[in-house]
């Protein structure tokens, strides 16, 4: 089970008036204080009461009114992000999630007069897809063997947790009017996400050639494969990164096998990005 939460902590008390009048610091819990604590917290309770926020909201405004005798209130605000278990053949998968109905489908259409000014041909060109679909796997990822050199320090990562926040798209060209309006449009756009989801959660392909390129690739290739009439495919793939937050400072085991609370790195971040065409027919 997965649970993500963006935490505010708000610690409040009548000692706190010297850090504001007169510059001293000496009673203020610094940020770095309460995030360490909410990530201690996170891997140090049952998880009864992690993965209920209502629960987990009160026992992190607890420990902090306990631990700081100036502290008199501490407000705590959590926001979750859910996370939907992916299904296939209705059976839930076991590591890979996404964010349900986030979305957004849009298409672009291009009619062009073949013999102008009539209107007696008129062709089309349809470029159709959607953004803003969001993954998440906890295992069944990998990034090795990759480019080293002097300045390079990320180490090989044979397993690792792997979210991604997906555009694809998809492009029809040059067909006349009718036979363009006669398209599949809605089984392409069910096929390309489903085709999306199951390579990225289930074709081992994805992972075990280590890189989203090749999930990239996996995908496209898939989707051209089963709709004739798509002739291109682009993804645009950003890495959204979750690390295991280093807890070994507090006496606890959370890296490699042991990692269980994760910390989101909005930046920097990968951008794998590709158009997959179809061959050049051979005249």
């Amino acid at each position: 089970e997965i649970a993500d939460y963006s935490v505010c902590c708000l610690l409040s008390g009548a000692q706190f008036e010297t850090s504001y009048t007169k510059g001293d610091n000496k009673l203020v819990v610094a940020t770095d204080s309460q995030k360490n604590t909410v990530y201690y917290l996170a891997k140090t309770l049952p998880a009864e009461k992690v993965m209920v926020p209502e629960v987990f909201a009160t026992e992190v405004a607890k420990f902090m009114v306990n631990k700081y005798a100036h502290v008199t209130s501490c407000q705590v605000k959590i926001i979750t992000k859910p996370w939907e278990r992916m299904k296939f053949d209705n059976r839930s998968h076991a590591h890979s999630f996404y964010r349900e109905g986030k979305e957004t489908r849009w298409t672009e259409a291009v009619v062009t007069k073949t013999n102008p000014p009539s209107n007696a041909a008129l062709t089309a060109d349809v470029t159709s897809g959607f953004y803003d679909l969001e993954v998440l796997k906890t295992t069944n990822s990998s990034f090795t063997d990759f480019w080293r050199d002097e300045l390079a320090t990320l180490p090989d990562m044979p397993d690792r947790m792997l979210s991604t926040k997906v555009l694809c798209q998809w492009k029809t060209v040059s067909k006349d009017l009718d036979t363009i309006q006669a398209l599949p449009f809605d089984a392409i756009y069910n096929g390309a996400k489903r085709n999306t989801l199951d390579a990225f959660a289930n074709d081992p392909r994805a992972w075990v050639h280590a890189s989203v390129q090749t999930t990239l690739y996996i995908m496209a290739d898939r989707i051209l494969n089963d709709f004739a009439a798509v002739d291109d495919v682009y993804y645009a793939l950003p890495n959204i990164h979750y690390f295991p937050f280093d807890l070994s400072k507090f006496g606890l085991k959370n890296l490699a096998t042991d990692a269980e609370v994760y910390m989101p790195i909005a930046d920097p971040s990968g951008f794998i990005t590709a158009t997959i065409s179809r061959p050049a027919t051979k005249l």
